[in-house]
């Protein structure tokens, strides 16, 4: 899957692929629209650096003036951060817009899959991925995330699904998909901010190289689709679970008597929870990111060293 009229790869991420080093994506919405600036900016160039301790090549991924880029440069990065919500949020459906008229867009879980499949990434880091909305019962609110896990090749590390979605709906979609739902050294579903919930995942695996032995075991059968890996936030950085549900239901109640829906819901959600915890769930979502590039690393490694 390559289109190579319209994707830039860095060199140096173009070199990783060709020797079959490990190479983690990395998303940039949560640049542009996930915190503001400059911690926006400081995490990004905080979970690349994260990622080359941990022995893989970050890969950022982003549409910068109508080309895909596999690989930002931290000019690119200081841009997106700064244009903030300016910037087109990207999913799926939006790509062929967005190169076509040569503008600049920040990507999704969805986007940042597809772009990482065209250059030859499996292994991709994020906070937490989209799901089903909480009353998609009648809004049929769903995120473009879940049915890109069904049909591209990349394995997403993340804190679970944000909190603010509706987990059970989410998971019974991914069922539905065929997406396996992986949780690493646990037994239940993280919500994001917190390291567990009340619903489980389909298999638990408690090391790196077991992970990499089922994704190598998926896609050679030629089995379409990916993997969610759920990693739990760290302890020291959990929020309280009484907490962090009180803020969500508060900032839920506001998006509704706002009319805030469709792809403004999750940052318009994510900042007010923000403002609520007062910053503390901004700490902790840097904190459980970078947790995510390192566990993805070790992944990817592992993924390159079966060859």
């Amino acid at each position: 899957m390559t289109t190579p009229t319209y994707l830039d790869i860095h060199p140096d991420v173009a070199a990783a692929v060709a020797a079959r080093q490990p190479v983690v994506a990395l998303e940039s919405t949560i640049i542009s629209h996930g915190m503001p600036y400059p911690q926006n900016v400081e995490t990004a160039l905080r979970v690349e650096a994260e990622v080359r301790a941990h022995g893989a090549v970050p890969a950022t991924i982003a549409i910068i003036n109508g080309r895909l880029k596999a690989g930002l440069t931290t000019d690119e990065i200081e841009l997106l951060g700064k244009s903030g919500r300016e910037v087109t949020k990207v999913s799926r459906r939006d790509i062929p817009f967005i190169v076509a008229a040569g503008k600049t867009g920040a990507t999704t879980v969805a986007s940042t899959m597809i772009i990482s499949a065209m250059a030859g990434i499996r292994v991709f880091a994020t906070g937490g991925i989209g799901g089903v909305h909480r009353g998609a019962e009648t809004s049929f609110d769903v995120s473009a995330d879940l049915q890109e896990l069904a049909q591209t090749p990349v394995a997403v590390v993340c804190a679970g699904a944000k909190s603010i979605l509706d987990l059970g709906l989410t998971l019974e979609y991914l069922e539905t998909h065929g997406v396996p739902v992986v949780g690493y050294q646990t037994d239940s579903l993280p919500a994001f901010f917190t390291r567990d919930s009340d619903f489980g995942v389909d298999y638990r695996l408690d090391a790196p190289s077991q992970i990499a032995a089922v994704l190598k075991a998926k896609w050679d059968m030629a089995l379409k689709g990916g993997m969610i890996i759920a990693n739990p936030i760290p302890h020291q950085y959990a929020m309280p679970k009484a907490q962090i549900d009180a803020a969500i239901e508060q900032a839920l109640a506001e998006s509704v008597q706002q009319g805030i829906s469709g792809k403004e819901s999750t940052p318009f959600l994510l900042a007010r929870v923000c403002e609520l915890t007062g910053g503390d769930s901004l700490a902790s979502n840097i904190q459980l990111v970078l947790n995510n590039a390192r566990l993805a690393s070790a992944i990817a490694a592992e993924y390159a060293a079966l060859g």
